[in-house]
């Protein structure tokens, strides 16, 4: 019997960011919908509206064209829809077997755990994926001792057990091998034919394409295209995806002179999922990582601060180096700035004093001089504009903005020469993001070296000169000058061909 879900100008909130503010999508069975979007519009929030996860502040659901009310992940299972997730959902410490059947275990006629259907149902499964594992899984093998790819298996594995009518893909080929994604493709071909509806997230052009029967874009929470996507093509569908206009003002910083020094070379650099990045950045420059959410950045500036292992050469003003601990990085004049303040930044229930001086109490001596510390943190708190009502104020007192200029003071009070960024403005207000773009500038015209990840596009065509484009664990784009566009950079983060426009 066919079946459908139409999502009708669905709006959703978090505080002030508004995540979907006109969301809409139609999914019928034995067809595939791509769910496609750039950096922050929408998908991820959609795909949970639609699976209970996230409820909805405004518009509706529609199930075969009556309203319905999703209000949690097992109410969404009820009525045959299951998501696998972006983010795995596996319990690492339980098997396989119990990570599948969590909650619904099959059960004998005496009320126990039906151990042996439980192995069976199981052992079915992942025969669905036969030949494309690089370990012989078995049901009781614990989740933890698996690879990433096998993990991104068995959570898909989990979703289909429920024999959902439709299934969220949300970018489930992200951890995937090649043998796999094909793989995958095919029990989508066969699930379709078997009366299933997909919806299909992923930053991969050529995934959507192959495997797509339909499309839907969505733009800064608005959904602005649908259709057959034998109707569209790869450029078009970028093209939707970017805002005609930013009426935001983004102060650049000035490009590097060609012949300044190389600060930092990076060659055939590999960690997680990188795979064999290199590149180099001069003094006084501020080179752009991008890319979709993922795709290695935040492991990069990690790896670059010694925080991750890695294999590859580093050298620093010439000279080969190699970073086991952030220690040596600090003692090297490098710094990072986290992209998560409150687990990675920031001590909430210490002052700002004692958050301002945590990488440099040692240059304070012992006893410390506290005054000095002080009068050192007043100076980086003024130079930021920073809003408190003390330094011995907690800095959970303080409001985000003022919290991440505390993340960021804390590493100039060391003045570093090369600063690595990752996300430094995400969740801050428009006026603190513009006072960040000033500094920036102002930092490389002292000659200081940023390498700097941002999840928003228009972040780093403002500020940046040169942009390096993260796909799939390499570099496949260097976007700089005329080339250095929206359009074409969301191209080469979907790996688009003839990614950038001539």
């Amino acid at each position: 019997m066919a079946k459908s879900l139409s999502a009708r100008n669905i709006v959703k909130r978090y505080g002030g960011v508004v995540a979907l503010s006109d969301g809409n999508l139609d999914v019928h069975t034995g067809e595939v919908v791509a769910l496609v979007g750039a950096n922050g519009g929408g998908k991820s929030t959609m795909s949970k509206v639609i699976n209970g996860v996230v409820v909805l502040d405004g518009g509706q659901l529609l199930l075969d064209g009556k309203p319905v009310h999703l209000s949690s992940p097992q109410s969404a299972k009820k009525l045959g829809i299951a998501n696998v997730f972006q983010e795995l959902s596996l319990i690492p410490q339980m098997t396989v077997a119990e990570n599948i059947w969590l909650t619904r275990e099959p059960m004998t006629s005496y009320g126990t755990v039906n151990r042996k259907a439980i192995t069976e149902k199981t052992e079915a499964l992942l025969s669905l994926f036969q030949g494309t594992y690089k370990t012989d899984i078995k049901p009781d093998d614990p989740v933890s001792s698996l690879p990433p790819d096998e993990k991104q298996i068995i959570e898909i594995l989990k979703a289909i057990s429920v024999d959902p009518w439709l299934l969220i893909l949300d970018e489930a080929t992200a951890s995937l091998d090649s043998r796999q994604v094909q793989r995958l493709f095919d029990l989508v071909k066969k699930w379709k034919q078997e009366g299933k509806a997909i919806v299909f997230v992923s930053h991969r052009m050529e995934e959507i394409f192959r495997i797509a029967d339909k499309y839907s874009v969505l733009r800064n929470g608005k959904t602005v295209g649908a259709g057959d996507i034998k109707d569209i093509t790869e450029r078009e569908i970028v093209k939707l995806m970017i805002a005609k206009e930013s009426a935001f003002h983004f102060i650049r910083a000035g490009a590097s002179n060609g012949e300044n020094p190389v600060c930092l070379e990076v060659k055939d650099f590999k960690s997680g999922s990188l795979n064999g990045v290199s590149f180099s950045v001069r003094e006084g420059e501020l080179v752009g990582i991008g890319g979709l959410r993922g795709q290695g950045q935040r492991n990069l500036l990690l790896s670059l601060f010694g925080d991750v292992p890695y294999s590859g050469t580093i050298e620093l003003f010439g000279k080969e180096t190699k970073f086991k601990h952030p220690r040596q990085a600090m003692k090297q004049d490098v710094a990072l700035v986290p992209g998560d303040r409150a687990k990675e930044g920031l001590l909430y229930i210490r002052s700002i004093l004692e958050n301002f001086q945590l990488p440099s109490w040692a240059k304070y001596g012992f006893p410390l001089k506290i005054k000095k510390a002080g009068m050192d943190a007043e100076k980086i708190g003024s130079s930021l504009n920073l809003i408190m009502a003390g330094l011995q104020e907690p800095v959970s007192s303080l409001s985000g903005g003022n919290a991440q200029k505390v993340v960021i003071g804390k590493w100039l009070m060391r003045d570093p020469k090369i600063l690595l960024l990752n996300d430094p403005t995400k969740g801050v207000d428009v006026g603190t993001k513009a006072e960040f773009y000033a500094l920036l500038a102002n930092l490389c015209e002292q000659g200081k070296t940023i390498l700097f990840y941002s999840s928003d596009d228009e972040e780093l065509i403002g500020l940046c000169d040169r942009v390096l484009v993260l796909h799939d664990g390499v570099i496949c784009s260097e976007l700089t000058g005329e080339s250095l566009t929206k359009e074409n950079l969301i191209a080469a983060s979907l790996g688009a061909s003839n990614g950038v426009a001539q």
